[in-house]
C-alpha cells in the first residue's frame, strides 16, 4: 500500500456546489497503474505551482481579463438593463454568432433552461423571448429558422469579438435583408443589438453609422472565453436566466482557484492530471462525457476550449511544441451503448472527465413491472436520478478495472450558480494546463490560415485563393 494521498476529493466550500473526485486516477495500491499520490505534493505540485505563477503574472499584466468578469459590476448591471428593454417586445431572440460567441450561449440556454431547448428560463417571472442560437451558416438551418420567425416579433444579437468573423457578417446581412423587408429599414435597428469589441472592428464602424445599440466584449478577453460577458451574459439575460447567479457560482470558483497548492485547487488538479495523463502516458484524447443531458451542450464547449487552447504548433517564446491532447464529448449514459467499448478495450490513449449532478429537479419513478416478466423488476423505490448515478458509479468502476483512469467533477445540483463555478473552474484548468503543456493558451494561430483562404476564395482584395485543381481531377470520383 502506497502512502495515501491527502485528499482524492477536491470538495466544496462554503455554499460551493461542485467536487473533483480523481481517486481513478491514482495509484493507491502498489500494483494499481496511475498516480503515485505522493507526487502531488512532490514534483506534479511544484509544476503546477509554476503554472498558477505564471497564470497569475499574466493575470496581472491583464491578459486573463475573463478571471476578473465574475467580480464586475457595471458591466452585468448594463447587460442586465438592455435585456429588460426587451421583454414584452419580442417572443423570439436569435443569437447570431458561431464558435466562442455561441457555444457558450448555447451552454448556459440548455443547462438552466425549460426541457425545449428554443425557450426561455422556467419560471422566469416574466414574458421572456424564446432563446434560438444559429452557430452556422447551412442554408437550411438559417433559412427554415428565418421562415417560421415573425420577424416583427424578434430580434437579433450579432456576436463577433473582432466584428470581422465572415460567417456571422454573412448571417447579419441575410437577416438585415429580411428585416428590411418585413419591419423597414428606418425601424430595423430597433430589433438589432452587436455585441462586438469595445473600440474597432467591421460591427463596431456599422453599428456607430447605423445607430445599432451596442454591448462590449472587453480587449482582454477572447472569444472561447467571454461566455461571462455580454456575448453569453445579454441572451441568457433576455431569456430569463438568472445571470447574477451564474457569476456568483464563477467568483467562488475563482476565489478557489487563488491557492497555489494542488490538492485544494479543483482547476489545477483537472488541468495537471490531465496534462499527466498526456505526456507521461500517451493518453492523449480526453473524453469529456457528463451524465446530464442539459449539459451536452456544455461537452461541445469544454472541446473548443481545450483543443483550440491546447493544440498549438509552437510553444511560449517560439519554441517548437506541437503539443495538444484532443477532446472528445460524450454524453452518459448513452454513449456506453456506443463508445465505452472502445474506452474499455480500444487503444490505451484516453482518460475520461465524468461531470454528474447529484440532484434532480424530478427523480422521475421507476414504475413497478408486470408480475409474468420478473427481469423489468427494479427493486421499489427507484428512479430514473438513481438510476443514472449507478450508471456512472458501474462506468467508473470498470474503466478503472482495466486501467483506463478517469476523474469525475460532481455538481451536488444544476442550477446557475453550480454552472458558473462549473464553467470557471474549465476555463481556469485550460489555462492552467497552457502553461504546463508550455503554450499560450489564449491564442489561436492554427485556424487564421483558413480564414485567410476563405476571404481568397470570396474574391476579396488583398487575399489569395490557396492552389486548387480544377473540380474534374482524375482523382475525384
Amino acid at each position: 500500500m502506497r502512502g495515501a494521498p491527502a485528499v482524492s476529493l477536491v470538495g466544496g466550500t462554503g455554499m460551493s456546489a461542485l467536487t473533483v473526485d480523481y481517486r481513478n486516477l491514482l495509484a493507491i495500491d502498489e500494483d494499481e497503474d496511475g498516480v503515485d499520490p505522493e507526487r502531488l505534493d512532490g514534483d506534479l505540485g511544484s509544476r503546477f505551482r509554476v503554472a498558477h505563477r505564471n497564470v497569475e503574472r499574466a493575470r496581472r499584466s491583464g491578459s486573463m481579463g475573463f478571471l476578473d468578469l465574475p467580480g464586475a459590476t457595471e458591466a452585468p448591471a448594463r447587460i442586465r438593463r438592455a435585456a429588460a428593454g426587451l421583454h414584452g417586445r419580442f417572443d423570439d431572440f436569435v443569437v447570431l454568432g458561431i464558435g466562442g460567441s455561441a457555444l457558450g450561449t448555447r451552454t448556459l440556454r440548455d443547462a438552466l433552461g425549460a426541457g425545449d431547448p428554443t425557450f426561455g428560463a422556467r419560471d422566469a417571472g416574466g414574458p421572456h423571448p424564446r432563446l434560438h442560437v444559429a452557430d452556422n451558416i447551412d442554408p437550411h438551418s438559417i433559412g427554415t429558422l428565418l421562415d417560421r420567425l415573425d420577424m416583427r416579433r424578434t430580434f437579433f444579437n450579432v456576436v463577433s469579438k473582432s466584428g470581422s468573423t465572415t460567417e456571422t457578417l454573412a448571417q447579419y446581412l441575410v437577416v438585415a435583408e429580411r428585416l428590411a423587408r418585413e419591419v423597414g429599414r428606418d425601424r430595423a435597428r430597433e430589433h438589432l443589438l452587436f455585441t462586438t469589441d469595445p473600440e474597432r472592428g467591421p460591427l463596431r464602424a456599422l453599428a456607430e453609422a447605423a445607430g445599432i445599440p451596442t454591448l462590449p466584449v472587453p480587449g482582454n478577453v477572447g472569444g472561447r472565453f467571454s461566455v461571462l460577458s455580454a456575448v453569453g451574459l445579454f441572451p441568457a439575460a433576455a431569456a430569463g436566466l438568472d445571470v447574477t447567479a451564474v457569476l456568483r457560482g464563477a467568483a467562488r470558483m475563482e476565489r478557489r482557484c487563488r491557492t497555489d497548492e494542488l490538492t485544494r485547487n479543483p482547476a489545477g488538479v483537472v488541468a495537471t492530471l490531465l496534462y499527466r495523463a498526456d505526456v507521461e502516458c500517451g493518453q492523449r484524447v480526453h473524453v469529456f462525457m457528463p451524465y446530464c443531458d442539459r449539459l451536452r451542450s456544455f461537452a461541445l464547449w469544454v472541446q473548443q476550449l481545450w483543443g483550440e487552447s491546447l493544440g498549438k504548433a509552437a510553444g511560449l517564446g517560439g519554441r517548437p511544441a506541437a503539443t495538444g491532447p484532443t477532446p472528445l464529448p460524450a454524453a452518459g449514459a448513452t454513449d456506453q451503448h456506443s463508445l465505452l467499448q472502445l474506452f474499455m478495450e480500444g487503444p490505451a490513449d484516453k482518460v475520461v472527465c465524468f461531470v454528474t449532478v447529484d440532484a434532480a429537479d424530478d427523480p422521475v419513478p421507476i414504475g413497478k413491472a408486470p408480475a409474468s416478466l420478473p427481469a423489468l423488476e427494479f427493486p421499489e423505490g427507484h428512479t430514473l436520478n438513481h438510476l443514472i448515478a449507478i450508471e456512472h458509479a458501474a462506468t467508473a468502476a470498470a474503466l478503472r478495472t482495466r486501467s483506463r483512469p478517469n476523474l469525475t467533477v460532481r455538481l451536488a445540483r444544476l442550477d446557475a450558480e453550480a454552472l458558473g463555478e462549473l464553467i470557471l473552474l474549465f476555463q481556469a484548468a485550460t489555462v492552467y494546463a497552457g502553461f504546463l503543456y508550455g503554450v499560450d493558451p489564449l491564442t489561436q494561430p492554427g485556424v487564421e490560415l483558413g480564414k485567410r483562404y476563405v476571404h481568397g476564395l470570396l474574391g476579396r482584395p488583398g487575399y489569395h485563393p490557396p492552389g486548387m485543381e480544377e473540380a474534374n481531377h482524375p482523382w475525384q470520383v
